[in-house]
């Protein structure tokens, strides 16, 4: 655990008591300032009252009397569409607003004359197999590394890093949009495409939130995704102030011109330039746990994080052949009679759904749940690898109406249509997850909706 610091004998409110709030309320403790823990469901409460946290009211009028500062959890709003009562009173009150990464950025390095090195990364889609393969290569390369953020644990219950460690985290627009304080080393900008617009007012806010991550004290290195338009915004902008030996372009669309830094991955091979001279490659084709152009742009992320850090390429390479990949994300799950059977549960917005789509030659995709805002219409042109299209969950009729190129059948669950997709498809085809929307109409979260996936395949006879 890391200790928050300056909270000593300091009143700290925190509202929200999942994974972080509680990782939060702990620190706090250990920090020496007291935790007013709350949580608008009985279980969140329970949880907290379980380890000892006192519970406050928080919105009770008087409630920030006294408090230092309010700890938010990522998954309640705090500006759109309308903030949370308890945010809305802090602010009326004066109080500061802050969440756990902020308290991370302040704490992190209070212990150690060195502080860590902190690769954080950010994206639409992506930023959780960029920062899972970041720490893989580094891990692979001896470093004292550590994973944390919106992915594995919290950030606060990393252990206190020591002289020349280095913190991977994977942060979502919500976690940095609300941190106040934000300080990497290095800054990672995978792409950006829409989601989670009614938490940021549009999409402008959206890709406000996630500059955030190269404006806050500014990182000493930037890799930034420059396959659309927003990234090479954020590019251009960050190299007229770090100059362009330090902000790292990356590309699965073209090669970039200029004298600077790039990463480009096109046609499977990966190639490393500076100052217009290629000085490494890595042909990607063969590394099982990075198919398609997706994961290309994520491999060349975590290449330029690795390299920004000293490491060389063939230690890269090595550790690329070694990454498995992660669980619902492009996980090949097994392979029956010639058929492969492929788990991207993560796959929630219809950008990332296409771009699983197209790692592939041949597909039955299974579809659906709670769609979002536009459907699934947009994936249109994407769909020339689709044999059929097996349909699930609440927005699996509108989701039919919507497809009208492609063969699809209505399956409402998981169950049917794992077995119609299992029984029709023929060798050298992929049965697909890729929802295309979120979880909630049936499952918990996108995890446990993927988790079912694998053991319904894991039952083919």
């Amino acid at each position: 655990m890391i200790p928050v610091s300056g909270v000593g004998g300091r009143r700290v409110a925190v509202l929200g008591l999942g994974r972080s709030g509680l990782s939060a309320a702990r620190a706090i403790r250990a920090g020496g300032g007291t935790p007013l823990c709350w949580d608008d469901g009985a279980e969140g409460r329970g949880r907290a009252e379980a380890e000892g946290f006192d519970l406050c009211d928080l919105t009770r009028a008087d409630a920030f009397t006294g408090v230092e500062s309010l700890i938010v959890s990522p998954g309640i709003p705090h500006l759109y569409p309308r903030p949370h009562q308890v945010v809305a009173a802090a602010l009326a009150a004066g109080v500061p607003v802050d969440n756990d990464i902020g308290l991370f950025f302040r704490s992190a390095g209070a212990a150690s004359d060195t502080p860590p090195k902190v690769i954080a990364v950010t994206g639409s889609n992506g930023k959780s197999t960029t920062a899972a393969l970041v720490y893989h290569v580094l891990a692979e390369a001896g470093r004292s590394v550590q994973l944390a953020g919106n992915i594995g644990r919290g950030v606060l219950d990393l252990d206190p890093p020591d002289e020349g460690d280095v913190v991977v985290l994977e942060l979502s627009s919500y976690q940095i949009e609300l941190a106040r304080a934000l300080t990497p080393d290095v800054a990672v900008f995978t792409n950006l495409s829409p989601d989670h617009l009614d938490r940021h007012g549009g999409m402008g806010g959206y890709f406000a939130a996630k500059r955030r991550l190269f404006a806050e004290g500014g990182p000493d290195r930037a890799v930034i995704g420059v396959d659309e338009p927003e990234g090479r915004f954020l590019a251009n902008q960050m190299m007229e102030g770090m100059g362009d030996d330090r902000v790292i372009r990356i590309s699965v669309d073209r090669r970039l011109p200029g004298p600077g830094w790039s990463v480009v991955a096109r046609k499977g091979f990966l190639a490393e330039w500076r100052k217009a001279r290629q000085v490494g490659a890595i042909d990607l084709r063969s590394i099982g746990g990075l198919p398609g152009a997706h994961n290309h742009q994520n491999a060349c992320a975590a290449y330029a994080a690795a390299r920004s850090l000293g490491l060389a390429p063939r230690a890269i390479e090595a550790a690329f052949h070694s990454f498995a990949g992660l669980p619902h994300r492009s996980q090949l799950v097994a392979e029956r009679r010639g058929v492969r059977f492929v788990n991207d549960s993560k796959a929630t917005n219809v950008d990332s759904a296409a771009k699983a789509l197209q790692a592939f030659e041949r597909v039955r995709w299974i579809a659906g749940g709670l769609g979002k805002e536009g459907g699934v219409a947009s994936l249109e042109p994407h769909l020339g690898a689709v044999a059929k299209a097996y349909l699930i969950g609440h927005s699996a009729r509108d989701f039919a109406v919507q497809l009208t190129s492609v063969p699809v059948e209505i399956c409402d669950t998981m169950d049917v249509a794992v077995a119609r997709a299992a029984a029709e498809a023929e060798p050298g085809e992929v049965v697909l997850l890729a929802p295309a929307a979120a979880s909630f109409d049936q499952y918990p979260d996108f995890e446990r909706r993927g988790e079912h996936f694998v053991r319904l395949v894991e039952a083919l006879s």
